[in-house]
């Protein structure tokens, strides 16, 4: 009978993991335990069903905490299928069902959500002219649509970054297409996606009409996209969906532009290197997980509005100056809670004593928060300040309900006030009497019997029991009317008449009593509830003042100045800084600052050359990241910035391929680059950096020239530019096109030594110093000394001549010989690279553990460690 209920839940969830109550376990099987057992590396067994075996796999219910997260990670899906009633020997088997399902867009347990991340859940509707897409994030309320072409569906799917994505099955290939495998999928039916289906639930959950109050009635695409994620929190069992009381379209005309690979290239959420620092990692100096969850969103969408942003940096200068009163408001938000999340568990009914106690605690620093803010005299100030709603009725309520210091769990007891509730009041007192009356019938059968050690204990089995020792146990002192019930190694247990009589008495009382405390707290559960919409109000302001708090702390810390913001075109930094180099910097090592301007006058695209590894890449980067965080309302790092509002950045950095899909690393290059001359506009901010040496030189000197001059001569959008590049020949546009300037990043030669001098100066470079650059990387000495001979050779003839009169270049090069690559005695490169090539060339890569291969790399690093000491 166990099995045949199983399986009629289980073919309810074919593509869930079924945890199935049993007792004080959760078991799986068949399928489902092989996966759970690899998971969580527990054993896997089997369950002998009708003359057959079945795999099973299961823990205790206790550890579900612990193993539904690995679950989840994995990339299950997991229903909980729970006891619904009572054992008793009556019933052959007791009713189960699903209460809840998990996936990763659907998760509220804070064991599994970053507390300092959004959980989004996705939907998207691929319509004829438009995709509608919608975001959610059980855990807060957030709901967010939007409607468009591809590239802002792209857009907002990497700034969003979605923890699994609903869509139709039709539109499984297309999807796949465009996003690949990046993102956790979970396609529906399509009559989910039907209009009237789709927005009736929408409609439903606003209690509307329709939705122009909320202004995405012109998004009949978004609008189904949102009622799919409706019908999907219904089937996942969450119908309990008060905390969404609103949905805000999503205006991409009101923030800066990023596309994917601007996000990518910048690092600013995540390091494309294993030991990097995205820009995010410096920046968020919040102390609370709201104003870390608004701060990701800050960076990834800058405002490009002046007011806007004026008013951010109105406030940070205020904090900035203000220390003490900074300091308090920073000790405030560093003791509140998690205020989203705490009313959304409310709202869903999912909440414990502790999660309303720690709201009751939150609530009661607003006053004292207020109060600071108002002290500042600043009308943004003042308005975060009476945009705050201490809700002082509920307070007292959840503070005469519920204990100072209350229980984890409901289920506990213990977590209503005494003179809460009369009735639960005077079972307390039943059962605290009671305590008493167990210790006096202790102590009067210890007396009567010269059992001096006798105890009174209790257990699930047989409840309350007397326990004697073996050292009493032989000499006739047990009365006959005491019942043996267990014997241990060292005692055996009783009861008697009288102790069943006083366990019947405290057991009622003690279920009666968590009865009645349980059916207390969902009721102030009801209460809280009303309060929802303040309180997510509530949240957003602590969230803001959070993270202008924290801009104030970073401009401090590290010499950060106010920049200038305005709606011109000029774009004017003086001694910027890269924040998260400078910030990696060893103690007593200064970072070399560097000035740049561009304009729509003189200086639309500077055309900077300079060696490898001088800090081209980093006069780019740092001069993006320096406008985001202006127009973020941040201040920057440099000793004054004029920053023109921005609206788009777009860059080109970095190699990379996309093998996957047949795109080799020049074809990504033009990928990227086409897309961003197909899309700037006046106000763009353009960063290109190598454009063409994924191709031949000529090829690549073409084509970057030929970028350049549409940049300059393009009468619609005139981008200002940075143009890195090692093609010199570019520097030749400077005398043709009068808005390109030349610059270059300074060098110190010094015999045969090379000094980064890291400034960036006007004025074009003829020089890359590669093979310097190889020398330092530990490059053979031997083809260091035959590239030189090659470059010195190569330095004297005109390339472009030779190709004119059909000379090849290869049989005017100066023979090799072998005495050139003989090896020295003293050429310790070439000692090392040949210990290395031995030890490489024995290896078998494709037997090889993972381990092994660990182990192998950390004895490369040791032949190296051995030749440099």
């Amino acid at each position: 009978p166990l099995m045949e209920q199983y399986f009629k839940v289980k073919g309810k969830h074919p593509q869930t993991i079924l945890l199935f109550r049993v007792g004080d376990f959760y078991e799986t099987f068949g399928e489902d335990a092989i996966k759970v057992s690899k998971v969580l590396g527990i054993v896997l067994t089997a369950r002998n069903n009708g003359g057959s075996d079945i795999e099973l796999a299961g823990f205790p219910y206790h550890s579900l905490d612990v193993y539904l997260p690995k679950l989840v990670r994995g990339g299950y899906r997991v229903a909980i299928c729970e006891q619904l009633e009572k054992p008793s020997k009556e019933k052959k088997i007791v009713k189960r069902g699903v209460t809840e399902i998990v996936t990763p867009g659907v998760i509220i347990d804070d064991q599994m959500l970053n507390h300092r991340e959004n959980n989004f859940l996705a939907a998207l509707h691929f319509g004829k002219e438009s995709t509608g897409i919608a975001f959610l994030d059980l855990s807060t309320g957030e709901f967010l649509v939007s409607a468009g072409d591809f590239a802002l569906i792209d857009k907002l799917m990497q700034t969003y970054q979605p923890s699994e994505v609903i869509f139709a099955k039709e539109h499984k290939k297309t999807f796949q297409r465009k996003f690949g495998d990046q993102f956790y999928t979970y396609p529906l039916d399509e009559w989910i996606f039907a209009n009237d289906y789709a927005v009736g639930l929408l409609l439903d959950q606003f209690q509307a009409i329709s939705m122009k109050g909320y202004g995405i009635s012109e998004l009949p695409t978004a609008q189904i996209a949102a009622g799919a994620i409706l019908h999907y929190l219904k089937s996942t069992e969450n119908s309990a969906l008060d905390h969404l009381g609103s949905i805000q379209r999503i205006h991409p005309e009101n923030f800066v532009w990023m596309d994917r690979f601007t996000i990518r290239n910048l690092e600013l959420i995540h390091s494309n290197h294993a030991t990097g620092v995205p820009l995010i990692d410096v920046l968020d100096q919040t102390t609370s997980p709201m104003g870390a969850r608004l701060m990701r969103k800050w960076v990834l969408m800058p405002l490009n509005e002046v007011s806007a942003i004026e008013e951010r940096l109105d406030a940070v200068s205020i904090f900035a100056t203000d220390r003490e009163s900074s300091d308090l408001l920073a000790q405030a938000l560093r003791k509140s809670g998690d205020l989203e999340r705490l009313i959304s568990k409310i709202s869903m009914g999912k909440a414990q004593p502790r999660d309303l106690g720690q709201l009751a605690h939150t609530l009661s620093l607003l006053p004292g928060i207020q109060e600071t803010l108002l002290s500042f005299e600043h009308d943004y100030l003042s308005r975060i300040a009476d945009a705050l709603h201490p809700c002082a009725k509920l307070q007292e309520t959840i503070g005469k309900t519920i204990v100072s210091d209350p229980p984890t769990l409901i289920t506990k007891g213990g977590a209503i006030c005494d003179g809460c509730h009369s009735e639960l009041d005077e079972l307390r007192h039943i059962i605290r009497n009671s305590k008493e009356l167990l210790l006096q019938i202790q102590t009067r059968e210890a007396e009567a019997t010269g059992i001096t050690n006798l105890k009174i204990g209790y257990n699930n089995v047989f409840g309350y029991y007397l326990e004697v020792t073996n050292k009493y146990k032989n000499q006739g002192l047990i009365p006959e009317e005491w019942v043996r019930k267990q014997t241990l190694t060292g005692s055996e247990r009783y009861i008697t008449d009288e102790l069943k009589t006083l366990e019947t008495k405290i057991l009622g009382a003690q279920e009666k009593a968590l009865e009645l405390e349980m059916q207390l707290f969902h009721q102030l559960m009801l209460v809280c509830a009303e309060y929802i919409e303040p309180i997510q109000h509530d949240a957003q302001q602590l969230a803001r003042l959070d993270c202008l708090l924290s801009f104030a702390s970073l401009a401090n810390r590290n010499e950060y100045n106010r920049p200038t913001i305005s709606s011109d075109d000029l774009l004017k930094i003086v001694d910027g800084r890269h924040p998260v180099i400078e910030s990696q910097l060893d103690p007593g090592e200064h970072y070399v600052p560097n000035s740049v301007q561009l304009d729509h006058e003189r200086n639309q695209i500077l055309m900077i050359t300079g060696p490898n590894m001088s800090g081209k890449s980093a006069v780019l980067r740092q001069t993006a990241i320096i406008t985001i965080m202006a127009q973020m309302g941040s201040f920057v790092p440099a000793q004054s910035a004029h920053i023109g509002i921005v609206d788009k950045i777009f860059t080109r950095v970095g190699a990379s391929d996309n093998i996957s899909s047949g795109e080799s690393t020049f074809m990504v290059e033009m990928n990227e680059t086409a897309s961003i001359m197909n899309n700037i506009t006046p106000k763009s901010l353009v960063l290109l950096d190598e454009i063409g040496r994924g191709t031949s030189t000529y090829d690549g000197i073409s084509i970057a020239w030929s970028i350049a001059e549409y940049l300059h001569n393009n009468p619609g959008a005139q981008a200002r530019t940075l143009f890195a590049t090692h093609y010199h020949e570019l520097n030749e546009l400077a005398t043709q096109c009068e808005r390109i300037q030349n610059f270059h990043i300074s060098t110190k030669e010094s015999g045969k030594q090379v000094i980064f001098l890291r400034k960036l100066v006007p004025g074009g470079s003829h020089h890359s110093f590669g093979i310097h650059v190889a020398r330092m990387a530990g490059m053979p000495a031997s083809i260091i000394r035959r590239a030189r001979v090659l470059l010195e050779h190569l330095e004297q003839k005109s390339l472009s001549a030779k190709e004119k009169e059909g000379t090849v270049i290869s049989h005017n090069l100066p023979p090799t010989s072998a005495e050139q690559f003989q090896m020295q005695m003293f050429d310790t490169e070439d000692v090392i690279g040949l210990e290395l090539k031995r030890i490489l060339s024995t290896l078998e890569v494709n037997t090889m553990t993972p381990i092994e291969c660990m182990l192998k790399i950390n004895e490369l690093k040791e032949v190296l460690n051995k030749e440099e000491v």
